[in-house]
Protein backbone atom coordinates (compact mmCIF):
# COMPACT_ATOMS: atom_id res chain seq x y z
CA UNK A 1 0.00 0.00 0.00
CA UNK A 2 2.84 2.43 1.13
CA UNK A 3 4.28 1.79 -2.45
CA UNK A 4 1.36 2.35 -4.62
CA UNK A 5 0.90 5.62 -2.44
CA UNK A 6 4.30 7.03 -3.24
CA UNK A 7 4.02 6.07 -6.86
CA UNK A 8 0.78 7.82 -7.07
CA UNK A 9 2.48 10.49 -5.36
CA UNK A 10 5.39 10.73 -7.93
CA UNK A 11 3.30 10.29 -11.02
CA UNK A 12 0.85 13.17 -9.97
CA UNK A 13 3.94 15.64 -9.44
CA UNK A 14 5.09 15.11 -12.45
CA UNK A 15 2.25 15.83 -14.02
CA UNK A 16 1.74 19.11 -12.45
CA UNK A 17 5.23 20.00 -13.20
CA UNK A 18 4.57 19.24 -16.95
CA UNK A 19 1.22 21.59 -17.14
CA UNK A 20 3.45 23.77 -15.36
CA UNK A 21 5.96 23.89 -18.02
CA UNK A 22 3.12 23.64 -20.59
CA UNK A 23 1.69 27.17 -19.04
CA UNK A 24 4.58 28.84 -19.09
CA UNK A 25 5.52 28.09 -22.85
CA UNK A 26 2.14 28.84 -23.67
CA UNK A 27 2.12 32.21 -21.73
CA UNK A 28 5.57 33.07 -23.68
CA UNK A 29 4.16 31.90 -26.84
CA UNK A 30 1.41 34.41 -27.01
CA UNK A 31 2.87 37.17 -25.47
CA UNK A 32 3.43 41.00 -27.36
CA UNK A 33 5.45 40.52 -30.27
CA UNK A 34 9.14 41.09 -30.48
CA UNK A 35 10.86 43.44 -32.69
CA UNK A 36 14.02 42.38 -33.61
CA UNK A 37 17.04 44.86 -35.39
CA UNK A 38 17.92 43.99 -38.94
CA UNK A 39 21.47 42.76 -37.93
CA UNK A 40 19.60 40.17 -35.50
CA UNK A 41 17.32 39.41 -38.23
CA UNK A 42 20.51 38.42 -40.00
CA UNK A 43 21.87 36.64 -37.38
CA UNK A 44 19.17 34.20 -37.15
CA UNK A 45 19.60 33.67 -40.65
CA UNK A 46 16.71 35.53 -42.44
CA UNK A 47 16.39 38.58 -44.28
CA UNK A 48 14.80 42.30 -43.06
CA UNK A 49 12.09 42.97 -45.49
CA UNK A 50 12.15 46.99 -44.34
CA UNK A 51 10.64 48.57 -47.36
CA UNK A 52 8.16 46.13 -47.81
CA UNK A 53 4.74 46.97 -45.82
CA UNK A 54 5.14 46.24 -41.62
CA UNK A 55 8.72 45.31 -41.65
CA UNK A 56 8.79 41.82 -41.23
CA UNK A 57 11.79 39.32 -40.90
CA UNK A 58 11.52 36.78 -43.69
CA UNK A 59 13.25 33.21 -42.31
CA UNK A 60 15.10 32.13 -40.09
CA UNK A 61 14.47 32.13 -36.42
CA UNK A 62 12.87 35.47 -35.78
CA UNK A 63 10.39 34.82 -39.25
CA UNK A 64 7.71 36.89 -39.37
CA UNK A 65 8.69 39.34 -36.57
CA UNK A 66 9.04 43.07 -36.91
CA UNK A 67 12.22 44.70 -37.86
CA UNK A 68 13.01 47.97 -36.32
Amino acid sequence: MRIRRKVAAVIATAALAGLGLTGAATATAQGAPSVVTPSECRQGGGTPAINEEGNFCRGGTHDGEQVD
